[in-house]
């Protein structure tokens, strides 16, 4: 095993344990906004930028280039994520063995490897894996650029840093867990020592210590000059694009482990362990644990005033705490470890098959759109029509149908334009309902939640030219959505 590297055992476990089942959940609805997002032309995703989604438009316009060679499809839709929580364990490994030994970086990379949370966002076309990945890369190539300073090491980081900024824009926390390990460097370096906290006894003769705080500050120059005008724009479209959000509450943090870790007794264990490894970490401890700390307080402390709290949001500092865990796993016999992320693992299988059945959180609130879109594929007729009620919320009912259905979808008759035209993730409808339903003698009517009523629950004058036309044959109830078919009276 010596002669195998680091990061084999944990990437290849990872890439293994989010395949599978891959494509078994439908995609929800934020995957639907990536898959809305990423089918547009170029133009189409910068007008998505300037209205509602900045902050994602780099991870859009890469899955528009992944989607045009590999099809939309569920699993290629996924594979990004998957193959970038397979980077994200290998490169945990690797940090664990520099800042520690082999032992601890397998063991970290192997408990990465296990948990729930891992496979839920390694199989979610959206950017939480791309920057767990890229978070690990970025205080990797750091340790790497303050033991042995080089200009292409720094520069390694900087273009790594500013990937993830591009990524997810509250990734950034990380560069306070960064400045603590500079700052530390170069103290360590006017002391006379080394102060990366690494394992290995090379000697090398350390850099001035003005000149560590000098190329760190000039490898942030690039990352500034790229995300602070993509921060601001998506500063100005917060209170559209997270006006769901609620304010951060102290029980939040509590909820926090479980939370990214998609299990609360696998968060449990892993808080325990890593709590346990932090203790007994010393100097080699600090980066992980603010890489932990800094990025929650931060987000829990701005989300008190703003609300920004999300907790997927951190899923990015899940592999710090497994490094944390892995410290503390090394201390026993290597059997008695293993044993120790086996038994995580189990824990967590319950939810592993909970989160390939949806991935709709909390799970109660799951959206049927394949049932539905199955029922109108199987007895469609020419010239049917569907309609959405709302039509404006967070659900994407139309994408969820468009998705499932492609060409097959019947016509939507209120539709006046896209949401390619518009620039954002909705469609606009006719102001003129009844006009627009004329000569339609079936409609689809695809509802919101359970309905037993469906005509009654439409409001407005949608509601009202449906009430007056048509009448209720069949309605078919299915978790979080309704459809009903509708046919002209007389």
């Amino acid at each position: 095993m010596r002669s195998v590297p680091v990061w084999l055992v944990p990437a290849t476990g990872t890439l293994l344990a989010t395949l599978v089942g891959l494509d078994t959940a439908q995609p929800w609805r934020d995957e639907l906004a990536t898959w809305s997002a990423a089918t547009r032309g170029i133009a189409g995703l910068i007008r998505l930028a300037g209205t509602i989604d900045a902050a994602a438009g780099p991870y859009y316009l890469l899955m528009h280039a992944w989607l045009t060679v590999a099809g939309d499809s569920v699993p290629a839709l996924r594979l990004p994520s998957a193959l970038a929580m397979a980077a994200a364990a290998g490169l945990t490994a690797v940090l664990g063995q520099r800042l520690w030994d082999t032992r601890v970086g397998i063991l970290a990379g192997l408990l990465f490897a296990v948990l729930p949370g891992t496979s839920r966002y390694g199989q979610e076309a959206r950017p939480y894996a791309l920057a767990s990945a890229l978070a690990v890369l970025s205080t990797l190539l750091l340790v790497d650029a303050l033991r042995r300073p080089a200009r292409r090491r720094w520069l390694g980081y900087a273009a790594a840093t500013t990937a993830l900024g591009l990524t997810h824009l509250v990734a950034l926390t990380l560069l306070a867990a960064h400045a603590v390990a500079v700052l530390t460097a170069s103290r360590a370096v006017r002391a006379g020592g080394r102060g990366d906290g690494s394992s290995d006894g090379e000697q090398r003769q350390p850099p001035p210590p003005g000149r560590v705080l000098r190329w760190w500050f000039a490898a942030l120059l690039p990352v500034a000059a790229t995300v602070v005008p993509l921060a601001l724009t998506a500063r100005g479209q917060r209170a559209r694009q997270l006006a769901w959000v609620d304010a951060a509450r102290p029980g939040d943090l509590a909820a926090l482990a479980g939370g990214v870790a998609q299990s609360s007794m696998v968060g449990g264990v892993l808080l325990g362990l890593a709590a346990l490894g932090a203790a007994r970490a010393g100097r080699r401890g600090l980066l992980p644990v603010s890489c932990v700390l800094a990025p929650v307080l931060l987000l829990f402390l701005a989300g008190l005033v703003v609300p920004l709290w999300v907790p997927r949001y951190l899923v990015f500092v899940v592999p710090f705490g497994c490094l944390l865990a892995g410290a503390a796993l090394a201390s026993a016999r290597l059997p008695a470890a293993l044993a120790v992320v086996a038994l995580t693992g189990l824990l967590g299988l319950p939810d592993q098959a909970a989160l390939r059945r949806t991935h709709e959180w909390p799970r109660s609130a799951t959206v049927d759109y394949r049932a539905v879109a199955e029922i109108v594929a199987s007895d469609r007729q020419p010239g049917d029509a569907v309609v959405y009620s709302p039509r404006d919320s967070w659900l994407f009912l139309d994408l969820g149908l468009r998705y499932h259905l492609g060409g097959r979808a019947p016509q939507d008759v209120l539709l006046v334009e896209g949401q390619e035209g518009r620039g954002d993730l909705w469609a606009a409808e006719c102001d003129r309902p009844a006009e627009c339903l004329a000569g339609v003698d079936r409609v689809w009517l695809v509802l919101a939640g359970r309905r037993s009523d469906p005509l009654a629950a439409v409001p407005g004058a949608k509601g009202d030219a449906l009430r007056d036309r048509f009448a209720v044959a069949r309605v078919w109830p299915r978790p979080g959505i309704t459809l009903a078919l509708l046919t002209r009276r007389g």
